[in-house]
């Protein structure tokens, strides 16, 4: 499929190493001004992405380490957090800061780094961002009180997750059409890879060898997995140099506007189990230390295989934003669930619902929100702009969590109500979003 392009000057060309395909036959006026469908992006004259082969699937694994990292690291906060409470005696909504911290920049960056990505600075991003990542892990490994925490956990990582989490995104967009969502959701795997690997190192390297060198294996393993996606990755599309860094004029589009409300509020609950899961076995069921961070890489552990086999079903038979919408309504009836959870075989089928649920929402939030872009040249850009939105909303989530419990006397019962209805009112933002791109068409794949 083409689209024509009135003006030549504004349809993306190749890089000068790539050799465009020629087009398979020839495409009326009429037709060729046509809208792509919902959840399709337009393919410009003179570039069509292989939409798979070696080089495309390397590019998918080249993000995929690059989100081991820049979501692993962070998903293993529920472990630093207990670490930090007993070791420190600070209070839950004080050392969730640190967390919240880390989260806002890995998504506010964003908005900065996907325009670099557009602009084609795409190795050079990358590589200061694992720069700033493994030095603020490195310091991590040397802080003894809140305030070094604070600094190079909170703000050095967390700018440094999100200054090299766009570019590959990015690239392997550029390289797929029909199977785009596939291949996202299959990188996006990474996440839940990281958030099972780095807990474990930090729960299980502690006893061994001290808080220090099991944060410092940590800053080893990220370097070799940002090394080696550096050393894969191949851009596709010639730069945008030239355009804003915020596209201001995305936000008059309705389903753009009304998903970007929708994610802020999502993401504002999304992390409430994550960080307080472990601590609500420890605290009020009853689990060890180790029982609980058990129980948490139990229910990262269950995203794995939840996020390729929901990319398989949006890709091929449902669509993105249909499973995304109806994944958060599972999300939210898991997490209202929990307020009647009360023992420890609760506990883990909880772990594994939520594990499902939260790996599957987050899987598909790329590939959602790719749905809504047609011009792959703007997809670094716009999608780093909804990372930045979600950005405030992780900051304020956790502390917001701490506060209720705090609150409540240490009961969980009413941040629980809290996060469940945040979800629920996101879903049906979702659900406009929808509408607002396809009207009130019930059977189509977007």
């Amino acid at each position: 499929m083409s689209i024509h392009t009135a003006d030549p000057e504004k349809a993306p060309v190749l890089a000068p190493d790539v050799v465009a395909e020629p087009a398979s036959g020839e495409t009326s006026a009429s037709e060729s001004e046509k809208k792509p469908p919902p959840g399709v992006l337009a393919v410009a004259e003179g570039f069509v992405p292989p939409d798979g082969g070696a080089v495309a699937w390397m590019q998918v694994f080249a993000m995929f380490l690059i989100c081991t990292i820049s979501w692993g690291t962070p998903s293993a906060f529920g472990v630093y957090q207990l670490y930090y409470v007993d070791t420190l005696r600070l209070t839950q909504s004080k050392v969730s800061w640190i967390g919240s911290m880390q989260f806002l920049l890995t998504y506010g960056m964003c908005t900065a780094s996907g325009r670099l990505a557009d602009a084609g600075y795409i190795k050079s991003t990358i590589a200061v961002g694992a720069f700033l990542t493994v030095f603020g892990t490195f310091m991590t490994s040397l802080g003894s009180e809140y305030w070094h925490f604070f600094l190079s956990q909170g703000v050095c990582v967390g700018l440094g997750l999100g200054t090299m989490f766009m570019p590959p995104l990015a690239v392997a967009s550029s390289y797929f059409t029909t199977r785009r969502t596939m291949a996202l959701t299959c990188a996006a795997t990474g996440t839940s890879i990281g958030s099972v690997i780095f807990p474990s190192m930090i729960q299980y390297l502690i006893p061994q060898v001290g808080f220090g060198w099991a944060v410092r294996v940590t800053a080893f393993f990220s370097l070799a997995c940002t090394g080696t996606a550096l050393l894969l990755l191949k851009p596709r599309l010639r730069p945008r140099k030239s355009g804003p860094l915020v596209e201001w004029s995305s936000f008059k589009e309705p389903p753009y506007l009304l998903y970007s409300i929708g994610v802020f509020l999502l993401y504002w609950a999304l992390f409430f189990g994550s960080f307080y899961i472990n601590s609500f076995a420890r605290n009020i069921i009853g689990f060890s230390t180790i029982d609980s961070v058990q129980l948490l890489l139990l229910s990262n552990g269950m995203s794995i295989p939840a996020r390729p086999v929901a990319g398989y079903i949006a890709n091929w038979h449902v669509g993105a934003m249909n499973t995304y919408i109806v994944s958060n309504i599972g999300f939210g009836i898991v997490t209202l669930a929990w307020i009647a959870v009360h023992d420890r075989a609760g506990m883990y089928v909880l772990a594994i619902f939520f594990g499902l649920a939260n790996g599957v929402c987050q899987g598909l939030f790329l590939a959602s929100m790719a749905s809504l872009t047609s011009d792959p040249r703007k997809m670094g850009t716009r999608m780093g702009m909804v990372h930045t939105i979600v950005g405030f909303a992780t900051l304020a989530g956790p502390p917001t969590a701490g506060a209720i419990i705090d609150s409540s006397g240490g009961k969980y019962t009413y941040a629980q109500i809290w996060a469940g209805l945040l979800i629920m009112v996101a879903t049906g933002l979702f659900v406009s979003s929808r509408i607002a791109k396809t009207g009130l068409v019930w059977k189509v794949k977007i």
